[in-house]
């Protein structure tokens, strides 16, 4: 056993949560190992940001592939497992459902019943989606809310969800989900909105760019920081007893508000700049999502510390400085 918690395995350790998450365990103590589809090629980009990169044990290992997911769990012997990974854009879903829904639900199931054919005493946790909720309407959504999907993404993540509790009430594992709003940092992939608006923004800003297309500016959203969020993670593997919990700021914002500060903190009008482009209307989406995190204040002892126009004026000092390295970069070629 590695660190003096112990060892942990994220699966989708290369992605936004999983590099914070690996973070935040290696600051605790643990010994932490990830894996990839190809741990010999994979950049590992997210974790060379954070500079943990020689510090993380990688692994290759296939979700949908059972015994490549059984042979990873055997090799680390974890005491903590955390499930990531799967196809994470729901935009993306709707022109990938056969991916989105095999990489969440088939995915989710191997490590589970990896987990129970073995025996193993891990705890595991995984990432649910407050997609799920579908509209919350004004009522923000706690852990007895129904689940309403409207995406082929929220379908899968409400299929894991209820698998990972069918295996925590019939074999008395020690699983558990968070069910995240939505959690922002500069590790975002690009195609996500939050990411488009700050670097449209400022490219506009910049000169470098006049305007930016958007789809719908009239949903609504609670918006967290992905560090933030990750300690929520850790803390749902601490505990005596496995428990769901929603992890959210409680505080929720139009996209349009977003649009309006991330302009407004570069000096700009948004209005002067923004174009509404139907294309990039979804089939379906959510207008109203709004979380209850009181559950997990009172029995993590967790609340978000960084709201929304904190989270901007992050996001935007670290684009402005990716921006930097990147023309140093080139300068010194």
């Amino acid at each position: 056993m590695g660190g003096e918690r112990g060892n942990a395995l994220i699966f989708g350790v290369s992605g936004q949560d999983g590099a914070y998450l690996a973070s935040h365990l290696l600051a605790k103590g643990f010994e932490v190992h990830g894996t990839s589809r190809d741990a010999d090629l994979a950049s590992f980009s997210n974790l060379v940001a954070l500079g943990i990169r020689e510090r993380i044990k990688a692994h290759s290992a296939v979700q949908t592939d059972f015994r490549s997911v059984f042979q990873v769990i055997t090799r680390v012997e974890p005491t903590e497992i955390y499930n990531l990974a799967g196809q994470s854009s729901v935009g993306l879903s709707f022109s990938q459902p056969a991916e989105t829904l095999e990489s969440n639900v088939i995915g989710t199931l191997n490590i589970l019943e990896a987990i129970r054919v073995m025996g193993s005493k891990a705890r595991f946790y995984n990432a649910c989606s407050s997609e799920c909720f579908g509209n919350t309407g004004d009522a923000p959504a706690n852990e007895d809310t129904p689940f309403r999907p409207c995406s082929p993404y929220a379908v899968a993540k409400a299929a894991a969800y209820w698998e990972v509790a069918n295996y925590r009430d019939a074999y008395g594992m020690f699983a558990c989900s968070g069910i995240l709003f939505n959690h922002e940092s500069p590790l975002r992939p690009a195609r996500f909105v939050t990411r488009k608006i700050i670097g449209g923004a400022l490219r506009v800003a910049e000169g470098r760019a006049e305007k930016i297309k958007l789809g719908r500016l009239d949903i609504i959203r609670d918006w967290g920081w992905a560090p933030d969020y990750v300690e929520a993670m850790a803390a749902m593997l601490a505990r005596a007893e496995p428990e769901d919990f929603v992890i959210a700021t409680g505080e929720s914002h139009r996209l349009e508000d977003f649009v309006s500060e991330t302009f407004s903190a570069v000096g700009l009008d948004w209005k002067a700049h923004v174009d509404i482009d139907p294309s990039l209307f979804r089939p379906s989406d959510l207008i109203v999502s709004r979380g209850n995190p009181a559950k997990a204040k009172e029995k993590l002892g967790w609340q978000a510390k960084i709201l929304m126009k904190d989270l901007i004026r992050l996001m935007l000092a670290a684009e402005r400085q990716a921006g930097c390295d990147s023309m140093l970069s080139n300068q010194s070629r």
